[in-house]
């Protein structure tokens, strides 16, 4: 705190005299003795308490025109060039008599808010207060409103009443132009000099009469400092109007060029550039980007910190600006708003926005035109200012549109070459520039000409994928934020739980689960009778917790778990009959806890063989939804039934595709022979489907992502022989039930069974697994099971009959009937080696 009682035992860095000024302004402001500011000095010094031996006392009374000692005066024109060009306001000598509040300068506060320095004009008319043009415009005055004006005492904010730095944007404040350079050390020299003493705060214009033009500046950001610690106070730059401070002589301030001003500035040593890129005042979280700081970090670090340095420090290094920016990932994940973001954070001219559909037209030469039209204007002011010239940004959206691989596009024309032709030539042909900024959007990287994305071009690349549950979070506030400052949201809505319960959401579908939360919320009051009309409490409506866990119901992510395609496959649960079954479902916890463990392997494929029916599509399910993953997707014969062999690939490359923007997934892809059209007879099998699938399950997933395979067959013979049974890292056999031991279990867990309808049951059954001189019998699928128990179920009252004949059939039809003992055992044999176990 700085205090005035003290004596200051550091050197102080503002000096110990007042500083004497020339130009419009005068000797630093004094203070009214009653409203608790020093009476004699200025902001530089440490004025006692007392007055100094042989000092004027200070007034025993000062007059109150009001309560609280405010006045209300009406504005009026400046009266003079000196008040305008100096920053200074105008009042009467009858309204603030000098026998009262001293001759100097005074600082005064309008509406509680805006700060001015003020000074008594001899002949000013009483009630009013001289404003130049530019102050009411900022004071929020007309000249027809009446003002309170109050005394202000900076220092009622504590010793953070002076300003260590401050970021001033400026421009030409009239038609008098020049294209001279300004240095920023003299133009700070000249604004000391004019307004030394002076309160700045952000967003406050000045204007400053520099040689005969006339200035304007603008306070952005500023950083106050303390006497006491000789540090700066604020951690970061102050935006805010109240963030006020005292403009010294070591105040150090960094000048910025207006975006669309023609006013040149000399660029300075051991200060920013003057039109660095990068606007004073940016704060992300303002501008709504949520979930994206490391991906906002990388584009910073590789496109705009060396815009942001002093241009002769660039020079020195010998590197050229970054000239492109691809931002690509699934859609909805912030991609153009990010692009649109940082086209406002941008201390540059407004960019232009462009769809790439946008650029083609039917005419000769017309597509390569409108790409010339794009850097027209870059080029132009290339030519005149070299380095100098100010940041020209291009935002081209669906940028895959017109960039294809060249040579990959039909028709004879030719357009889409020649397209990609004329925009490489001019981002980084022979005339090369080093003013542009091409921003490129796209959901398929893939599909861009490779020349296009090399270094000197596109060569920032930044996947936005999905945001992690911190982004999430992120995101949620963003969306609240106006619900919650009007306390529209219920205390019981907890953001961080719905962002653990939003896994794999993108920013667009977390954005639309916040709509959906509120249309629950005015759903409750809307009286839904004869007439629809809004109930009497619609003004307490509150969004609360249970409307947002309706939401999540309707809005579901497209990268998400196929929950109920899933659960389909586990129609029945899983009932653990067997050692065996016990031990698939300790295997499928501990790849579950494998998945999300780091130092793990990134990609795991496993096998599920057994027969038909005996459970492994089940089983393949319930292991993925253990797992706990945000992406969980099947490749079902049924979603590809009917397509061609192109169109399977590409439903299965898509599959996949996804799955690698998710940090964890779970394929699973169910019944490997029939995706691959596998038939006994006729054409065997599709290769090119079949080779997909091999490359796919031993692809690696990008870096940081993690992906489980989790396929299944009941041709485990076929697999070798089709050479993709290598391409899995493990297998997993799958028994039938083979004892009348595990179908008791079976038909106990299922209840539509008494235990003496369950005992007659199974002394009617064959044995399920049997081996004699001519026949060998392999058990029943549990599938196979449950269809005979829902079969009994339609007639009661031949439940157990109709039961025992499917079960019988069933072991029938799995069996393998023999000539002979020697064929029984080799049959045997096989199927022995067949099922294997755990790898």
């Amino acid at each position: 705190m700085f205090n005035r009682d003290n004596n200051y035992s550091l050197p102080n860095p503002f000096g110990s005299r007042p500083p004497q000024r020339d130009g419009y302004s005068r000797t630093p402001q004094g203070y009214p003795p009653q409203h608790g500011g020093p009476d004699v000095g200025g902001y530089g010094t440490q004025p006692p308490r007392r007055p100094a031996p042989g000092a004027r006392p200070p007034p025993t009374q000062a007059p109150r025109p009001s309560e609280g000692g405010s006045w209300n005066l009406t504005p009026k024109e400046s009266p003079n060039k000196d008040f305008q060009f100096g920053n200074i306001v105008a009042l009467s000598p009858q309204d603030f008599p000098p026998s009262s509040f001293g001759r100097d300068d005074i600082p005064i506060i309008v509406n509680g808010l805006y700060v001015f320095s003020a000074r008594r004009l001899d002949g000013f008319p009483q009630g009013y207060i001289g404003m130049s043009s530019i102050q009411r415009p900022w004071a929020k005055a007309g000249l027809r409103d009446s003002l309170d004006v109050q005394i202000y005492d900076p220092f009622r904010q504590g010793g953070e009443a002076y300003l260590g730095s401050a970021d001033i944007e400026v421009k030409f404040a009239g038609r008098t132009r020049t294209d001279a350079l300004y240095d920023q050390d003299e133009l700070g020299s000249y604004v000391i000099k004019n307004f030394e003493s002076q309160i700045f705060a952000p967003g406050q214009p000045v204007l400053m009469d520099h040689h005969g033009i006339p200035l304007q500046l603008t306070v952005k950001t500023i950083l106050r400092v303390s006497l006491v610690s000789e540090k700066e106070t604020s951690k970061a730059p102050e935006t805010e109007p109240t963030a006020r401070g005292i403009l010294t002589k070591h105040t150090l301030i960094n000048f910025f060029k207006e975006a669309q001003s023609d006013i040149q500035i000399k660029p300075a040593k051991n200060r920013p550039a003057a039109n660095a890129i990068i606007q004073p005042d940016f704060n992300t979280e303002k501008m709504g980007i949520g979930g994206l700081d490391s991906e906002f970090h990388t584009i910073f670090r590789r496109a705009f910190a060396s815009r942001i340095f002093p241009p002769d420090i660039v020079a020195k290094l010998g590197i050229q600006h970054v000239k492109g920016i691809l931002l690509f990932g699934p859609p909805g994940t912030g991609k153009t708003l990010l692009a649109r973001q940082i086209g406002k954070m941008l201390n540059a001219r407004e960019p232009k926005i462009i769809n790439g559909p946008e650029v083609l037209n039917k005419f000769v030469g017309q597509s390569e035109e409108n790409i010339r039209k794009l850097f027209a204007d870059a080029e132009q002011e290339y030519k005149e200012k070299g380095d100098e010239s100010g940041l020209h940004i291009i935002i081209f959206d669906e940028l895959d549109a017109v960039c294809k691989q060249r040579g990959s596009t039909g028709g004879g024309t030719g357009v889409g070459d020649s397209v990609v032709n004329q925009l490489l030539s001019k981002m980084d042909g022979v005339d090369q520039l080093n003013n542009i900024l091409l921003i490129g959007m796209t959901n398929r990287k893939d599909m861009i000409d490779d020349a296009l994305l090399r270094p000197g071009r596109l060569e920032v690349h930044v996947e936005i994928s999905l945001p992690d549950e911190a982004g999430r979070a992120q995101i949620l506030g963003i969306h609240t934020q106006n619900m919650r400052q009007t306390e529209l949201m219920d205390p019981s809505v907890d953001l961080p739980e719905l962002a653990a319960l939003t896994k794999n959401y993108s920013g667009a579908e977390i954005a639309g689960l916040v709509k959906a939360a509120t249309s629950f919320a005015f759903n409750r009051h809307i009286d839904t009778g004869k007439a629809v009309r809004v109930k009497d409490d619609a003004p307490e409506m509150r969004v609360n917790h249970a409307d947002f866990i309706h939401a999540l119901d309707e809005i579901q992510p497209a990268f998400g778990v196929s929950e109920d395609e899933i659960r389909s496959c586990i129609e029945h649960d899983i009932i653990n009959y067997s050692e065996r079954i016990d031990a698939v479902l300790k295997e499928g916890e501990a790849l579950a806890r494998g998945l999300t463990q780091t130092g793990q392997t990134p990609l795991w494929s496993i096998l599920l063989n057994g027969g038909p029916g005996s459970g492994k599509t089940a089983l393949a399910a319930q292991i993925a939804l253990e797992s706990g993953s945000p992406f969980i997707k099947m490749i079902c014969p049924e979603d590809i039934a009917g397509l061609g062999e192109m169109a399977k690939i590409q439903h299965i490359l898509r599959v996949f595709n996804d799955a690698y923007k998710s940090q964890t997934s779970v394929v699973v892809v169910d019944e490997i022979e029939t995706l691959v059209d596998y038939v006994s007879v006729g054409p065997r099998f599709s290769n090119n489907v079949l080779q997909t699938l091999k490359v796919l399950i031993k692809k690696r997933p990008p870096k940081n992502r993690r992906l489980l395979v989790l396929a299944t067959t009941s041709e485990r013979a076929l697999m070798k022989e089709l050479n993709i049974y290598n391409s899995f890292n493990s297998e997993i056999d799958v028994p039938n039930v083979t004892t009348h031991q595990e179908l008791k279990h079976v038909m106990e867990e299922s209840g539509a069974f008494t235990p003496e309808q369950i005992g007659e049951a199974l002394t009617r059954i064959e044995p399920l697994k049997e081996q004699t001189a001519y026949s060998v019998t392999f058990g029943v699928g549990i599938k196979k099971v449950f269809d005979g128990i829902e079969l009994a179920k339609k007639n009661p009252n031949e439940l157990v009959n109709r039961f025992v004949r499917s079960i019988n059939s069933a072991v029938q039809e799995g069996g393998v009937r023999t000539s002979g003992p020697v064929e029984t055992r080799r049959v045997e044999e096989r199927r022995n080696d067949e099922e294997g176990g755990f790898y």
